[in-house]
């Protein structure tokens, strides 16, 4: 039970004292008139909810006869409703210290108490009087009392495995006076676009509100974060804006809007894209995501395509639980698929967040064992694409209030969390902390740069994906700035990913990255140009392997080489040379003979895909024409090449 459902219950006094003597309000552990009269007077203001009266009059009570137990327990009891757990613990010892034999359910609620503090040792100390004071052991006490018992048993755990936290204030360039809360962040960290509470004006659309949710971002400069500013129209309105994320690559923002004229119900999502400096005007998310129920806290997936966001729909686990859909193109999404168990549960299960190595899920749940209200989690996925049991991230991530949401940039070092704390700027502003090494995700690096048209230097717009060697799968979509040229892409580590950027009018570009868990993630920054499709331009198949002093084409080639069966038949009149390379060790015989095998191991895949032969010729070059120097290992992995060239179109 956590303290915004403690005014729904009864009093302590009528949950000790329920029977004849508190209904006849008359027969009391006191025989002093004055006090069972100041007493019953606060009797009438508690089960008013009006706390501090009745602070007063018990304490008036207690005056008259110090040996009052129910006035203890009434101040007590008040101050527990009050939020106030040091006072209410001060009382509930002190009643127990006049009349230690009052009732076992004191223990209980002292107890409970303790448990309201986060001091859970202490109260486990109650608990064990409670049962010895009442007779009877664990298993055969009440329901509740037995599972407010297992709660405090787990929560000690969590503070007992805790480690050392310290939250760090994101400055006075991010917080202010107003409440700053849900951060997200490009994959490289370089951008923050978070939600701001401000007041209500006279253009708010939202009648009787008297505050405004809307987007603000900030850009982080030589690692400072800069002055930050409404995202502005026409993605902020005058309607509230918030619960946002931006994707990795920081191309789309997708975020929260309610009860706006093009909605379905409730609360909707929309997505907006930036163009250069601009965002495009945001657009509902429409059916099949978004309904006549609460749809909201979207995620992006590192792969640009897949997100998760938390709806009270029918057809879920509990209240509110989280699903996910697929952006299949602009604007164009899925059925969303309920994620099930062990994620979701019969509770609330909100803010999910998936971090950008695809295989961690954050996010907020009631439903699953905690340190009280609202506690955030995270769970592993499996290769299969199921989840595992969510691990509560723990004491002092968690606390007994209620944590809304975290966010764990690509690197894996870092989280970030909105906190009410004291000394913040002040209300809610958003923080930053060191994340334990027990709790880190396997990394993520990224690809950063521009793309230009090689010819003339102009920028391009072209398609990136990442993917995984091995297996084929398709790790990451994006494209580049169409203005700027610029492009982000994320690298997974524990693997080998081939990268593609490809554009109908020219030749596509590959590279491949292998990285384990031990590579210390360095972020890569390369400018890329591109040919056209032109004769004499060429390319090298980066992604094209051989066994060492081998023609035979591995299976991890295929990737590339669907890539050039798809450029051959887009230009059907294409005529292109592909042409083997090799370093300078052995003789040049040896090296000729097997260039040119390799070089007619591309030509009879090509071949065996359906493009005509006549339009291909094939030729080893072997050590005659290298790009870098055969004195170093790396220089002569780069002599080692396959490449195509355009001979006519």
């Amino acid at each position: 039970m956590n303290r915004k459902s403690m005014l729904n219950v009864l009093c302590l006094c009528a949950l000790l004292l329920s029977g004849p003597m508190l209904q006849a309000q008359q027969v009391t552990s006191s025989t002093c008139k004055k006090a069972v009269k100041h007493y019953q007077k606060g009797y009438e203001y508690i089960r008013n909810k009006q706390f501090t009266d009745a602070i007063h009059y018990a304490k008036m009570a207690i005056q008259e006869d110090v040996s009052f137990t129910e006035a203890y327990i009434m101040v007590a009891e008040s101050y527990s409703m009050m939020e106030e757990s040091d006072m209410a613990l001060l009382y509930y010892q002190k009643a127990l210290y006049v009349d230690p034999d009052f009732s076992p359910k004191l223990y209980y609620f002292t107890a409970r108490e303790y448990m309201r503090s986060n001091h859970y040792n202490e109260a486990l100390t109650y608990f064990v009087q409670y049962f010895e004071k009442s007779g009877t052991d664990k298993a055969k006490a009440p329901a509740d009392i037995r599972a407010h018992y297992d709660q405090c048993v787990y929560r000690a755990k969590l503070m007992t495995d805790s480690t050392h936290i310290r939250l760090t204030n994101m400055g006075p360039n991010i917080n202010s006076a107003l409440d700053e809360y849900q951060p997200s962040f490009t994959a490289d960290e370089s951008c923050i676009v978070f939600t701001l509470l401000r007041p209500a004006d006279l253009r708010t659309e939202c009648k009787g509100c008297s505050s405004e949710e809307d987007l603000y971002i900030s850009r982080q400069e030589n690692g400072d974060w800069q002055p930050r500013r409404p995202l502005g129209e026409p993605v902020n309105s005058h309607y509230n804006e918030g619960a946002q994320c931006i994707s990795p690559d920081g191309k789309y923002v997708l975020f929260t809007a309610c009860h706006r004229e093009d909605g379905y119900g409730s609360c909707d999502l929309y997505w907006s894209k930036r163009v250069g400096d601009r965002w495009t005007v945001p657009q509902n998310m429409g059916k099949p995501v978004n309904t006549q129920y609460w749809e909201s806290q979207p995620t992006f997936g590192a792969d640009g395509k897949t997100i998760y966001y938390a709806s009270n729909r029918p057809g879920g686990k509990g209240k509110c639980d989280i699903w996910k859909t697929t952006m299949l193109e602009d604007g164009v999404f899925s059925t969303p698929v309920n994620v099930g168990e062990p994620i979701n549960t019969a509770g609330d299960e909100l803010a999910p967040y998936l971090h950008p190595n695809g295989t961690v899920l954050y996010f907020a749940s009631t439903g699953h064992p905690g340190m009280g209200g609202q506690d955030l989690f995270y769970s592993l996925q499996n290769t299969n694409g199921t989840w595992n049991t969510p691990v509560n991230m723990g004491y002092p991530i968690n606390t007994s209030a209620d944590e809304s949401n975290i966010v764990v940039n690509a690197r894996g070092t870092r989280g970030y969390v909105a906190s009410n704390k004291k000394g913040g700027f002040g209300k809610m502003d958003i923080y930053w902390f060191e994340l334990p090494e027990k709790m880190r995700p396997q990394p993520v690096t990224y690809l950063k740069g521009r793309i230009f048209n090689a010819k003339d230097s102009s920028v391009l717009c072209a398609k990136f994906r990442v993917m995984d060697l091995e297996t084929g799968a398709e790790k990451v979509l994006s494209e580049s700035d169409p203005e700027t040229g610029e492009f982000l892409v994320c690298i997974p580590s524990n693997g080998t990913y081939a990268l593609h950027a490809s554009h109908p009018n020219f030749l596509f570009y590959s590279a491949n990255f292998t990285l384990d868990s031990s590579y210390q993630l360095k972020p890569y920054h390369k400018d890329i140009y591109m040919n056209p499709i032109e004769a004499g331009r060429s390319v090298v198949l980066n992604n094209v392997f051989f066994d060492t002093d081998k023609s035979v084409l591995k299976k991890e080639s295929e990737l590339e080489l669907a890539k050039l069966v798809e450029l051959m038949k887009a230009n059907p009149k294409l005529r292109v040379e592909i042409g083997g390379h090799t370093d300078n060790q052995g003789s040049r015989e040896h090296n000729l003979t097997l260039s040119r095998n390799r070089a007619k191991a591309v030509y009879d895949y090509l071949v065996a895909q359906g493009v005509k032969a006549e339009r291909i010729r094939y030729k080893g070059y072997g050590f005659e024409q290298p790009v870098a120097t055969n004195d170093t290992p790396e220089g002569r992995a780069l002599n080692r090449r396959t490449e195509f060239k355009i001979m006519g179109n």
